[in-house]
């Protein structure tokens, strides 16, 4: 309610950022869109499923594979359940020329998209519950760790099993990984409150691999960046929605040996990842 935000303009500037990527040379190979497609208004308009629609359409006009990582307003208007069945859904093609895409579900634990009553929504409300006693369990007023909060979410161990065995097996053959979620895994890669319930597990497991190059994130509007420890890249993209209606936010990626350079547009800023 204290930030201004441009509805308005947005189906508009993903139109610009299609047309920007349909023309470059070499063509791109694929789309990641790190989540928040639609706004959580929607649901209550009774317009969820055709602003979808209208995003997908538009992405549609791509001749290349879109990558989509659920965010807490894809939550907002749809179950997990029907998630599954919409083209928010995608299978990633993996690893390719020993480079490998892993996208992370960051509200596999949450109270959002889940039955009431069942076994994921009582352990994601009892978590949230036990570490957050405000009323409005969005307000991370007072709190020790003010990542508690309902719009962010975490990892249930089974994901992080998985991760550890993806990452095992890159390390064996020598991939380079590129990591994307919604919800940022790094507080310096954050504002301190948008970011991942457990994400000091999710870091443990890639710091326990050599495999991993970079991790980008959205959720963050007013996005940020930082170089860990360990030499992993962690980039949170400028949101579409808080971006004034002449400037942009999106970027292309190129990926070398031994770098990735992202050209920016609008208000995400040029910049080159060493590995």
């Amino acid at each position: 309610g204290c930030r201004r935000r441009y509805y308005r303009h947005s189906l508009r500037l993903l139109r610009e950022a299609v047309r920007a990527w349909a023309a470059e040379s070499p063509p791109i190979d694929f789309v990641l869109q790190l989540g928040d497609s639609i706004d959580g208004q929607n649901v209550r308009r009774g317009e969820a499923e055709s602003a979808l629609q209208q995003v997908l359409a538009v992405l549609g006009e791509l001749p290349v594979p879109v990558h989509h990582a659920w965010g807490n307003h894809e939550l907002y208007n749809f179950s997990r359940a029907r998630l599954v069945h919409t083209g928010l859904y995608s299978r990633p093609a993996g690893g390719s020329g020993r480079r490998r895409l892993v996208v992370l579900d960051t509200y596999d634990l949450s109270s959002l998209g889940t039955a009431p009553g069942s076994a994921r929504h009582k352990e994601s409300l009892r978590l949230l519950r036990e570490k957050n006693p405000n009323d409005d369990l969005n307000s991370p007023a007072g709190l020790e760790e003010p990542y508690f909060v309902a719009f962010n979410g975490g990892f249930s161990q089974a994901q992080l099993d998985w991760f550890n065995e993806v990452l095992k097996f890159s390390d064996e053959n020598q991939e380079k990984v590129i990591v994307m979620g919604h919800v940022p895994i790094h507080p310096f890669a954050s504002n301190g409150v948008c970011l991942a319930w457990n994400y000091e597990a999710a870091l443990s497991v890639i710091h326990s691999h050599c495999c991993v190059v970079c991790v980008l994130a959205g959720h963050l509007h007013d996005g940020a960046y930082c170089l860990d420890s360990h030499g992993v890249h962690h980039l949170t993209l400028e949101g579409v929605i808080e971006t004034p209606p002449e400037s942009n936010a999106f970027g292309t990626v190129y990926v070398y040996e031994d770098k990735m350079v992202l050209k920016g547009r609008g208000r995400i800023p040029d910049r080159v990842m060493h590995f």
